[in-house]
């Protein structure tokens, strides 16, 4: 291996795509297992790596040097062999650094919040320091050394605080939504009324629950995917002998990890439609799958591969309520599995607050608008099977429908120009 990254868990990982956008270089994911990491770092045959959890501490022993930001940080996660030496680098630091920039503006004299005693949070603290924020805890379970504060101090001795960086993992992939053992979302961004920005290190998925909740707030927050973008565009550099550049441009660096961010997003955001029954979503997500070679995946057809019946018995046997259960597991796990698809949903989808959540977190909703005169009740609609059916569905969704999504796209009969539209504003 010339170039890659090592861990342990890596099957979630973007930085291959990343790094292959930013140079002409083949990038390797290596899983180790603790037991094989000395023997990796200490018969290096690699021109240059870099390291994520849970190694970004063990490798510091193999290294005949550390830069003074990794140092400090107490992390590595760049490593370049030079005639068989290595050193020891953090790219994290400018990573988030160029987050918080971008969702904060600056740190300057701002109460900070970092949830987390890990690593990152290290960084988190580091760059608040450099930015010279006001003042900075770590909020913490359990709360032992110095500046560390527990959840409740945060949100009652603390509600003033400005900024939060979560350097936690509450909301990684799989466990988006929450798990019996990991709630969703680390801290109710509500009790904090003088927010002005919520950084997310996690990457996947696209938007966490805090970030939605802050952005529910009209809070700017944004997810770790910048940040692993900036940092990678930074390792770059040091891989490619350019350590200087690396730490003096930044002006150029954040450039570059603006372009390549915007296209990394784009190939890993899915494209969710959401409108009536009769809107034609199906027919417009088919289209969109084959013009960007995009899966296609339809949630109503996935209830129906599940129970094994049409939707019709489904309803009969169980209810509505009933199938708004499949259909809300289906919602979601659609959305956890998949990136850079088209997800055509059913007519009801967006009646429920957690269905909305779970697509958000991945995607970028369309509300296909077909004029009501234009939908057509068919007996496979079982509570759209009539003319006065689909009005009342109408009249009862519309304003839901609009609240839901991140653009309405009002659809003529022609389904070509309803395609464009929706790629036309989903790349721009």
């Amino acid at each position: 291996m010339n170039y890659g990254l090592i861990g342990e868990h890596l099957s979630h990982s973007f930085s291959k795509e990343i790094h292959e956008m930013c140079a002409d270089y083949t990038y390797e994911l290596c899983e180790l297992s603790p037991e094989t990491v000395a023997d990796f770092m200490q018969n290096p045959t690699f021109t240059a790596i870099n390291v994520t959890i849970p190694y970004k501490q063990t490798v510091m022993p193999y290294l005949c040097e550390i830069h003074d930001h990794a140092r400090r940080i107490g992390a590595v996660n760049t490593v370049v062999n030079r005639a068989g030496k290595l050193y020891g680098y953090n790219t994290d630091f400018y990573g988030l650094s160029a987050l918080t920039r971008r969702v904060c503006g600056t740190l300057q004299g701002k109460k900070v919040l970092i949830l987390g005693s890990g690593g990152t949070s290290h960084t988190a603290r580091a760059v608040a320091d450099t930015q010279r924020a006001a003042s900075v805890l770590t909020v913490v379970r359990n709360p032992k050394g110095e500046g560390q504060i527990s959840y409740a101090d945060a949100e009652t001795t603390h509600s003033d605080a400005e900024v939060i960086i979560n350097c936690t993992p509450c909301g990684m992939y799989p466990y988006a939504g929450g798990a019996p053992h990991i709630k969703g979302t680390p801290i109710d961004v509500t009790k904090f009324p003088r927010l002005a920005g919520v950084v997310d290190a996690v990457y996947n998925p696209l938007r966490t629950n805090l970030v939605q909740d802050a952005l529910d707030c009209g809070i700017p927050a944004e997810g770790g995917l910048y940040m692993l973008v900036a940092q990678a565009v930074m390792a770059c550099r040091i891989f490619l002998g350019r350590v200087e550049e690396a730490f003096s441009d930044e002006t150029a660096m954040d450039r570059e990890a603006d372009g390549i961010f915007k296209k990394i997003l784009s190939d890993k955001e899915n494209i969710v439609l959401t409108g009536m029954p009769g809107s034609g979503k199906s027919t417009v997500g088919k289209a969109l799958s084959e013009l960007l070679n995009r899966p296609f995946i339809d949630t109503d057809a996935v209830i129906v591969e599940r129970a094994g019946k049409p939707i019709t018995e489904i309803f009969a046997e169980l209810g509505e309520a009933g199938f708004r259960d499949l259909e809300t597991q289906a919602v979601k796990d659609t959305a956890n599995a998949y990136t850079g698809a088209v997800i055509a949903t059913g007519g009801g989808a967006i009646l429920r607050d957690e269905n909305i959540r779970a697509l958000r977190r991945t995607g970028r909703i369309y509300f296909i608008n077909r004029p009501l005169e234009h939908l057509i009740p068919t007996a496979d609609r079982p509570i759209a099977s009539t003319v006065d059916a689909i009005r009342r569905r109408y009249e009862e969704r519309y304003d839901r429908y609009l609240a839901t999504c991140d653009v309405e796209i009002n659809t003529d009969e022609v389904v070509e120009h309803t395609v464009n539209t929706v790629r036309e504003d989903f790349f721009s």
